[in-house]
């Protein structure tokens, strides 16, 4: 029975291709491709040499689905709200026990967990599908949270606060990364989107949550027990979290790398436009305190405005799953990238007041939140549920250079201009158009994509 069902949906398959594989030679009918989009994903999969073992009835697109994007949204919590409360962290750091480093060095320790997250992608992968996604997200939850809670005894001492915030925490992150974007393809398809967006929202909250909770425990009750009170939250709510989550299918004999996936066009230049985005999506978040003060702002204004730009990237995260279910993961992924290089070119380098500054914080993080779903959707629709978590794979290992490198660029550009001794915004500027630079060649890259899948411009896509 189960082989007449697989030669049925293979023969369905060569009848109709899928909608999002790019065949510049062979199209498909877009209402078509729609229609029959779970039963096109099933047969990719069927097809799939290196897969003997994969999806064979379609994605339930609910279900216990919905369990699952409630615990990787949970999970997306912890380690996303880490990352983006670390533009406070640094903040006290630089003014207390570290007054001595320089403003890049300690850019350096968050950069290093964002590049380490993603620079072991494809180990992780490998070792989920080994271990199963709830083991393996328990394994990154304890090594984040200790992390966090080893980080609290190192806040004098930079060389073990790179090994802890830095190099540990980003090898939990990557654990969790990796499941959180590679488990709702099995789950999911029409409504992949809208998964995706949830989970993500779930990271945006805890970025907004941890930027405003952070600032008040460090006046509370001191930067050590900060980063410790973080740790044990992170321990607390990831742990039964990943208890919950629960693999569908159990893929074997799945391949390491696919370079042959890079013979696509459309996934070549995703897969460059994300690189290069990812150069400029922590440059505002490390850097606004630093910039708020600089501007005659308090720190509680600073820690406010990064507090802004984090709930303003969930907003993003969140609306733009349901968009991409909607106009298409490609078109969403395109107006994301232009609205972020626009921000940060056009209303960024005049953002010498409160006004200016909130305005940027609010656009630029609608923009940046959206990436963070879009990119993920849109390579599970070119390649479908069974070669989705490689392909993503390799696409977050292209991140590494940016993630480690695109704060840290930013953070030498500042130091050059003796920006910690002056008043105003002009010592920041080369750093912000850095920053916009790289992300209007990120929205080009993903522009050419999107027209290589697909040339009538108002085409769901």
């Amino acid at each position: 029975m189960a082989t007449t069902t697989e030669t049925s949906q293979i023969e369905l398959s060569t009848m109709s291709p899928p909608q999002n594989s790019i065949d510049h030679n062979n199209k498909p009918s877009s209402s078509r491709a729609e229609a029959d989009d779970t039963i096109v994903l099933t047969a990719q999969a069927s097809q799939h040499p290196d897969n003997d073992s994969t999806i064979a009835t379609p994605a339930p697109d609910g279900g216990y689905g919905w369990v699952i994007v409630a615990s990787c949204s949970l999970i997306t919590f912890s380690f996303t709200g880490f990352t983006g409360c670390w533009g406070i962290l640094q903040a006290h750091l630089l003014e207390t026990s570290m007054k001595e480093v320089q403003p890049s060095t300690i850019v350096f320790v968050g950069s290093l967990a964002s590049s380490a997250c993603v620079a072991v992608g494809l180990i992780s992968v490998r070792l989920n599908r080994l271990l199963g996604a709830r083991t393996g997200a328990m394994i990154g939850i304890l090594l984040l949270g200790l992390a966090q809670i080893f980080s609290g005894f190192a806040t004098s001492n930079i060389g073990a606060l790179f090994a802890a915030s830095g190099a540990i925490s980003g090898l939990g992150m990557s654990f969790l990364y990796t499941i959180c974007n590679s488990i709702p393809t099995q789950y999911f398809t029409t409504k992949l989107g809208t998964a995706n967006g949830l989970i993500k929202l779930g990271g945006g909250i805890g970025a907004t949550v941890l930027a405003l909770a952070s600032e008040a425990m460090i006046q509370s009750v001191g930067l050590a027990w900060t980063f410790r009170i973080i740790g044990f939250m992170t321990l607390a709510t990831g742990l039964p979290a990943a208890a919950l989550l629960r693999d569908r299918t159990k893929p074997r004999n799945v391949p390491f790398v696919e370079l042959s996936m890079f013979r696509n066009l459309a996934y070549t230049c995703v897969f460059i436009g994300a690189a290069l985005s990812t150069f400029t999506l922590f440059v505002p978040p490390f850097f606004l305190p630093l910039m708020a003060r600089s501007v005659g702002l308090s720190s509680g204004v600073g820690a406010g405005l990064v507090a802004g730009y984090n709930a303003c990237n969930a907003f993003g995260r969140f609306a733009s799953g349901p968009t991409c279910d909607r106009i298409g993961a490609n078109n969403t992924f395109v107006i994301g990238t232009l609205i972020s290089a626009a921000s940060m070119l056009a209303i960024w380098p005049l953002s010498s007041n409160l006004t200016l500054l909130a305005t940027f914080a609010v656009l630029n993080g609608i923009a940046n939140g959206s990436f963070f779903v879009t990119m993920p959707t849109v390579v599970a629709r070119m390649f479908g549920p069974a070669r989705a978590a490689v392909a993503m794979s390799q696409a977050i290992t292209g991140w590494t250079v940016g993630y480690l490198l695109g704060p840290p660029i930013a953070g030498y550009l500042i130091q050059a201009t003796h920006a910690e001794a002056k008043v105003g915004l002009d010592p920041y500027r080369p750093a912000i158009f850095y920053a916009g630079g790289t992300a209007a060649a990120s929205a080009v890259f993903v522009m050419v994509a999107r027209f290589a899948t697909e040339k009538k411009v108002l085409k769901k896509i």
